[in-house]
């Protein structure tokens, strides 16, 4: 499943994200889900009861239960038999786990995407750097984390190696809140900017040892702090 833009979804009503016989209705109301856990519109430990949402969503409730059950496969929801769905409240330990490994895996497809990206595909990730930057610059945040995230994906993707891909994927969307979150609450905005900057550079440069540890040290130092409850920077 392709990673999401959370801005498409949550600024639409949700009859217009969720309808009736549509292809794809499991996938539609898991996105609309996913996206209000990612945002905090639905915070760790709450009920999504299923009757309530099947109103507002204006579905049935068996592609409702589908669609819970995607997320909890993705680890953003509990499923219990007697609470029901819950939205997961992950772990300090467990968030620091798994953004160590998340920042393994990121440093690993670099160093592939050096060796393998053509010149056209540097270009691109230029291209995408250039309008996070604008969107720094207006102080566009939300826009910002969505060009953010489709760089890291892009880069990953790039590797072109799918088992990673895949374990990117996966572990991507249960930090995805995390993620979001802490491009809320960042308050050394511009050292994250200056950080990408390097990664850029060392792609330009097709240094894949140098964007490794670029990487892993952008990611690194959010996960830590945001896993041992410090300030965010």
């Amino acid at each position: 499943m392709p990673f999401l833009m959370f801005a498409y979804y949550v600024n639409m009503p949700m009859e217009e994200v969720v309808q009736p016989n549509q292809p794809g209705l499991v996938e539609k109301v898991a996105n609309y889900l996913r996206e209000h856990i990612v945002m905090d519109h639905f915070q760790p430990g709450q009920r999504l009861p299923e009757r309530t949402l099947a109103v507002e969503l204006q579905v049935s409730r068996t592609p409702l239960r589908e669609a819970l059950k995607i997320l909890a496969a993705e680890g953003l929801v509990v499923i219990s038999p007697n609470r029901g769905a819950v939205v997961a409240d992950v772990s300090p330990a467990d968030m620091k786990e798994k953004a160590y490994v998340l920042s393994v895996l990121e440093q690993a497809a670099a160093e592939l995407t050096c060796a393998n990206a053509s010149d056209e595909d540097i270009a691109e990730l230029q291209a995408l750097h250039y309008e996070m930057k604008a969107a720094f610059l207006r102080r566009d945040r939300q826009n910002y984390f969505r060009l953010n995230q489709d760089i890291h994906n892009r880069i990953v993707a790039l590797s072109g190696n799918t088992t990673l891909i895949d374990m990117h994927a996966n572990l991507s969307r249960q930090l995805y809140r995390v993620r979001y979150l802490s491009n809320q609450k960042n308050e050394k905005w511009a050292t994250a900017m200056e950080e990408h900057e390097a990664i850029l550079a060392a792609l330009e440069a097709r240094d894949g040892e140098r964007v490794g540890h670029e990487l892993r040290n952008h990611l690194g130092k959010t996960w830590v702090k945001y896993a041992n409850g410090e300030p965010l920077a």
